[in-house]
């Protein structure tokens, strides 16, 4: 926990060291529990600011630029996703080896990132400015050392000096006088970032306000304070080279994840976009579970990691699905596009085979002197036989769609596999093969039962690849969690048949949000999209009949978690 002592007024030497020795543990200990780069910066500034007694201060990170000086894309811009923070260090990494701490060829940009002011509210924009010997900062960067002004107005009289722009603090209305900027540096000596200090008061508690404050009360940065800021700046710049390469990792282990989950797409490409509504959805419902003050889910509280954890397991929920084959995936009807146009040629030969047949005894009966009516009498068993044939082919079509089967059409089609014909060998074969005919029979969706065990495998493929990751300690469920979507509390689920009491809370979730997903999703060949309240309406059946989480249900539907992806 971070120390909130202030700087004592008027300290004696004894009070003096007492307070930096605690202030500088506190800030040891705070600077390395902190990840987040953004509130890393903010703390680094805080303390420096206050074990120099400081009204204010900025922040400057380096941010690698192209050969033109521009801004790289995979420069600094916390926030952008879209830019790494490893550059930070690319641009200062030659620092210690070029004469006088300069940097080598490579151009960077110092970018303006924080500042805090104690005696006014600072609204900033972020900039970037050179590296370069015109500012101090850049001049802190280039020589590698700390640069102690104490007096900015008198300092700008001085040839070879940078001036300090005041274009800032006329547009604040403040004013600065005395200026510490010190270079933070890496663990081996690499400039990454510039802590500016401003003002050193004569008082910590006074406020900075009139033309006289600042005359009276700023005072120089005397020797101590700058060992003090050296001090901290080295370790505000291990901490930081720590944070980035943190943020590093956790950027490059997201673009894998993403990169997973383009792939399982790229293959079914029908269900684009699921597995990210399905994290979306179990994030935001988790964190209104966070919330729930009483029942049951009160005791269930998640950090930033769970939160995390049962986002990677939402996203990679499917990913086993890569390990199933892709005609089974996609596949939007119970017979495959070339099965159906096997059976439509097949019939297509029959009814050929049917006509020649007719005609051929129409023929052989003229030639024999036969009556009118036995000749009416060979056309109409041709064509009984043909209307036989179409009805067949309505059959097909018919049963072929992934909807709930009529037990007419069952019927009916029983009866059509039974139907036979005479090929070119002279072998009787029939309309239908049977394994047509069985997936045909499949009496909702369009999967047979061995496609469903194959599609169902995709957990188990889950599994296997999500274990061979080393997730560490924070996110070491993300198998289990993303294994056990599909299990239901009464124990009718796959792969395992897990009952309630051993399927995670998290996983729970997961099921709820794939089951509304896939119900909703409009882009599903094998069915139409079901709206919102008829979804629930499923949903709800499912809790009823003892499958899905009451307690998690209501809460998606209370918080109104389903809107999240609409």
């Amino acid at each position: 926990m971070a120390s909130n002592e202030s700087f004592p007024e008027a300290p004696s030497p004894v009070e003096r060291a007492r307070y930096e020795r605690n202030e500088l543990l506190s800030i040891s200990r705070a600077l390395s529990s902190e990840r987040d780069i953004r509130k890393l910066l903010d703390l680094i500034l805080d303390k420096s600011r206050r074990i120099t007694g400081a009204d204010a201060g900025s922040v400057y990170v380096i941010e690698a630029a192209d050969a033109d000086g521009n801004g790289q894309p995979d420069g600094l811009a916390f926030g952008n996703p879209a830019r790494s923070p490893r550059a930070l260090g690319e641009a200062g990494r030659r620092h210690a080896s070029t004469p006088a701490g300069g940097l080598a060829s490579r151009p960077a940009r110092l970018h303006f990132m924080l500042s805090q002011n104690d005696s006014i509210p600072v609204d900033f924009k972020e900039f970037t400015l050179p590296v370069d010997d015109t500012s101090l900062a850049g001049r802190a960067v280039l020589a590698g050392r700390p640069i102690n002004v104490p007096d900015v107005e008198q300092a700008k009289a001085t040839a070879g000096n940078p001036a300090h722009n005041r274009s800032f603090d006329d547009k604040i209305g403040y004013r600065a006088r005395s200026m510490l900027t010190v270079p933070m540096l890496s663990a081996e000596g690499e400039v990454i970032g510039v802590i500016q200090l401003i003002n050193k008061k004569r008082r910590p508690s006074q406020v900075l306000a009139t033309p006289a404050d600042f005359e009276e009360g700023v005072v120089p940065f005397d020797e101590r304070a700058e060992e003090m800021a050296l001090a901290l700046a080295s370790q505000a710049g291990v901490s930081l080279e720590n944070a980035i390469l943190y943020d590093e990792i956790r950027r490059l282990f997201e673009s894998f994840v993403d990169a997973s989950v383009t792939a399982i797409e790229s293959r079914d490409p029908t269900t684009s976009g699921h597995s990210r509504r399905v994290a979306t959805l179990s994030v935001a419902l988790a964190e209104k579970v966070d919330a729930v003050a009483e029942g049951p889910l009160a005791p269930v509280h998640f950090s930033r990691d769970d939160l995390r954890q049962i986002e990677y397991a939402g996203v990679l929920h499917d990913f086993g699905k890569v390990g199933v084959r892709e005609q089974i995936l996609v596949k939007a009807k119970k017979l495959y596009d070339w099965q159906l146009e096997v059976i439509r040629l097949r019939l297509a030969y029959v009814r050929k085979a049917i006509e020649a047949e007719s005609l051929r005894k129409q023929l052989e009966h003229v030639r024999q002197g036969g009556s009118a009516t036995a000749l009416a009498a060979i056309e109409k068993q041709r064509n009984e036989s043909l209307a036989a044939l179409d009805e067949c082919w309505h059959l097909v079509q018919t049963a072929n769609e992934p909807t709930v089967l009529d037990q007419p059409v069952l019927a009916r089609l029983v009866e059509a596999a039974a139907w036979t014909y005479v090929d070119e060998g002279g072998q009787v074969r029939p309309y239908l093969l049977p394994d047509e005919v069985a997936a045909l029979q499949v009496p909702r969706g369009s999967l047979t039962p061995l496609e469903r065990q194959q599609i169902e495998s995709h957990v188990n493929h889950t599994v296997a690849f999500l274990q061979t990751i080393p997730w560490g300690r924070s996110l070491r469920r993300v198998p289990q969690i993303a294994g056990a979507h599909h299990e239901l509390l009464n124990g009718a689920g796959y792969p395992a048949g897990l009952r309630a009491a051993d399927i995670p809370l998290e996983a729970r979730m997961l099921t709820i949000a794939d089951i509304f997903d896939a119900l909703t999703a409009a882009d599903r060949p094998y069915k139409a999209a079901v709206p919102v309240a008829r979804a629930l309406g499923i949903l709800e059946s499912e809790v009823k009949a003892g499958r899905c989480d009451a307690d998690l249900f209501r809460v998606f539907v209370d918080a109104e978690i389903y809107k999240r992806v609409f």
